[in-house]
């Protein structure tokens, strides 16, 4: 990844996306709130980075584009940027047009009435399009706005239906791989990049609290913890960035990726917050910005006992040579 793309997109979220305009749109209701936001980065060029150059993009592949959505979980970004780059790549890749506004990913499931239902849509509140897969050839993009919202775990995430006669406005959409899995390899790249803002936060943290006389990051206790958080932190992105690695998104390196992301994102909030005390709940205090993301995020697009069962089922059913040899296959990032 050319540093010239990463310092680009770090410049504007710097600038457009503080905690303050996080918390902002949070606190809003609908889109309106993170319209100047979103206005901003498509201005940017980032949305389309996935793109061809011959369509207007900088064509990146996934792997490339790791650290861009590495930072956009560092920076908490509240619209969904990762998955709309993803979702108008696809789109151009099966020939259809790309609308303007964010895209959000989500799996799609029928009623019993033939109400079109995605559930627990990651930034499905700030969304304008919702790309939802059908199966592992199938996905529609649909509008939000033709869409009845109601609140689930995240502050901007909603359970989104589209009762049968909003379902005209679908658009069927060609694929090769299930929305899940590109679900799984975004999420995990975003909690990568949330993990290490704990990490430097909440080392920083120790450094400046003074307890005793002493910072109470000089506390063994204290620096036992931190030295657990880090592992964590550095092993998830590891982690996502095998599972952004390859031509294509893979099951099986996504399955490896989200796990060890959605693992680590439960024991390292849970140590922050420990490190922090009380104060780290609080609503003014900026650590739980980012620890309610790891635990949405570890539980969006499935959680780590999910995507265990993937690799456990992948390594039983595995036929031809030793189980290690497809371990190393699929983590070798080259």
């Amino acid at each position: 990844m050319d540093d010239i793309y990463i310092d680009a997109l770090r410049g504007v979220l710097t600038d457009r996306c503080t905690l303050q305009t996080v918390r902002d749109i949070e606190a809003g209701e609908g889109h309106a709130p993170a319209a100047p936001l979103w206005e901003a980065i498509e201005a940017s060029g980032f949305a389309d980075a996935l793109l061809p150059e011959s369509e207007g993009g900088a064509g990146l592949s996934l792997g490339d584009a790791f650290a861009l959505i590495e930072l956009c979980g560092h920076f908490v970004v509240p619209v969904p940027l990762p998955e709309t780059m993803l979702a108008r790549a696809l789109l151009a890749q099966a020939g259809l047009r790309r609308p303007e506004g964010s895209i959000a990913l989500a799996t799609a499931r029928r009623a019993g009435d033939g109400t079109f239902v995605c559930d627990r849509v990651s930034g499905g509140r700030v969304a304008d399009w919702v790309f939802a897969g059908i199966d592992a050839t199938h996905a529609v993009l649909l509008p939000v706005d033709a869409a009845t919202a109601s609140a689930a775990v995240g502050s901007l995430d909603a359970t989104l239906s589209w009762p049968p006669a909003a379902q005209a406005a679908a658009q069927p959409v060609p694929i090769d791989v299930e929305v899940r899995v590109l679900q799984a390899v975004l999420l995990a790249a975003q909690l990568a990049g949330a993990l290490m803002a704990v990490f430097t936060r909440t080392l920083q943290y120790a450094n400046d609290r003074q307890q005793f006389g002493r910072p109470i990051g000089k506390f063994q206790a204290i620096q036992h913890q931190l030295s657990v958080i880090s592992e964590h932190a550095f092993a998830a992105r590891m982690a996502a960035q095998i599972g952004c690695s390859g031509a294509r998104p893979d099951r099986l390196r996504a399955a490896i990726a989200k796990a060890r992301a959605s693992e680590a994102a439960l024991e390292v909030a849970g140590l922050s917050h420990s490190i922090h005390g009380a104060i780290g709940f609080t609503e003014e205090f900026d650590l739980q910005m980012y620890t309610r993301r790891l635990h949405a995020w570890r539980q969006a697009g499935g959680s780590e006992s999910y995507w265990h069962d993937v690799v456990g089922t992948e390594l039983v059913d595995r036929r031809d040579g030793l189980a290690l040899d497809l371990i190393r296959a699929t983590t070798d990032p080259a």
